[in-house]
């Protein structure tokens, strides 16, 4: 790994720490205040996640037209604008879409500039260290913004915004590398739809889709969910207990990354798919318990394959969209389907959760709903179509 990479790490690690101090402080913003109803947390995520789909025909345009180091840079900078929109008491649901734009400018880049720095041997253990500190930025991220924003919800605004700019001063020092074999293509919705027509040519590339847009809407609903099954199952009445609370999720995925790249490669991808049942598995099961020690174990499990899944499935996606059409343009391929299914998960779940579905209730289906989509998945793509996991990488 080179000096490059870890610069990236670091630029990563801060920017996703501000990403989810600003998500806690505006959970503990929703908590302390009479007059947001329920369903305006999922209203929140949904607000973020708007931008990745509105911006995907043009984010993996860019990532792959222009240096990604520079990508990066503009990313955080519009992240950082978001967050003094939200000290300026600008309304919530559009300062904090303003920061989801700066995050669906900045994943493609992200994940697209992997393949400039290491070599393709080393894609899956380059995805599992950006994986796992990215949960770890995401896990002090929610401790700390929580912690902070109950004391201040303007410093600990403040602070994300010096974060970004941080992440920002880092990105310059990155390499700056240019698409030049793109230079030709225009972006544009009809454009947009004859790549990801073209990347679906490909049966590999159908699994790592929507296997990516599966893992994310449940972990998406998950989280949400646990905002409301927390305390009504285990008495936790603050942001920070929730985030502490989901620490174990999160030490989960960091273990799952970690040690994803002795386990499984690109040429066993199959192999993720049993992550994916134990993770299910493990989401019906918190259903059925209310002891915390308990909670805290099957949400460290749910972790562990959690991030068993999803790091293969990304670094096959790069694999791919670097031979083909640019790592930028799959990354926000995988984004806009991602996205997709985030937001039709939490709109099924707000609509569930007006009509007065209990948070049990909610951790069951999710769980259920899960396992049968695995199932689903992958006897289709692993039995019906048995050339996919024979094909060369």
């Amino acid at each position: 790994m080179t000096k490059s990479f870890f610069a990236l790490l670091m630029a990563q690690f801060l920017s996703a720490f501000a990403d989810n101090a600003v998500l806690f402080t505006m959970i503990t913003i929703v908590i302390h205040s009479p007059d947001n109803p329920q369903w305006y947390v999922p209203a929140l995520q949904s607000a973020f996640l708007i931008a990745f789909v509105v911006l995907a025909p043009w984010s993996g345009y860019v990532a792959d037209r222009f240096a990604k180091s520079q990508v990066l840079l503009l990313a955080n900078f519009v992240k950082a604008f978001g967050c003094v929109l939200l000290l300026c008491e600008v309304e919530p649901l559009f300062a904090y879409g303003i920061v989801g734009m700066g995050a669906a400018i900045y994943s493609p880049a992200k994940y697209g500039i992997l393949p400039e720095l290491v070599e393709s041997d080393n894609l899956v253990k380059a995805n599992s260290w950006i994986e796992g500190s990215t949960i770890l930025a995401i896990l002090l991220g929610m401790i700390i913004g929580a912690k902070v924003a109950e004391a201040s919800t303007n410093i600990a605004l403040g602070g994300a915004v010096g974060l970004f700019l941080l992440s920002a001063l880092i990105a310059c020092y990155l390499p700056k590398y240019r698409c030049d074999y793109l230079t030709d293509v225009r972006p544009s919705l009809s454009e947009f739809f004859r790549q990801i027509m073209h990347f679906f040519m490909q049966p590999l590339a159908c699994f790592v889709i929507f296997s990516g847009a599966l893992f994310w809407a449940v972990a998406a609903t998950l989280r949400v969910i646990l905002v409301g099954w927390a305390p009504v199952v285990l008495k936790l009445n603050t942001a920070s207990d929730i985030a502490q609370l989901t620490l174990f999720l999160a030490i989960g995925i960091i273990i799952g990354s970690s040690v994803v790249s002795k386990l499984i490669t690109l040429k066993n991808l199959s192999r993720v798919g049993f992550a994916a049942y134990g993770m299910a598995l493990s989401i019906i099961s918190l259903s059925f318990t209310d002891v915390m020690l308990y909670a805290q174990l099957i949400l460290l499990f749910t972790g562990i394959m959690g991030g068993v899944f999803i790091v293969p499935i990304n670094a096959a996606l790069q694999n791919i969209g670097v031979n083909d059409i640019g790592t930028g343009h799959a990354v926000a391929i995988q984004g806009f389907f991602q996205n997709v299914a985030m937001l039709l998960a939490l709109s099924i779940y707000s609509y569930a959760v007006a009509q007065s579905l209990s948070p049990i209730a909610a951790m069951l289906s999710l769980g259920v709903v899960f396992f049968v989509a695995v199932l689903a998945l992958t006897l289709y793509h692993f039995y019906v179509n048995k050339p996919i996991y024979k094909q060369h990488l």
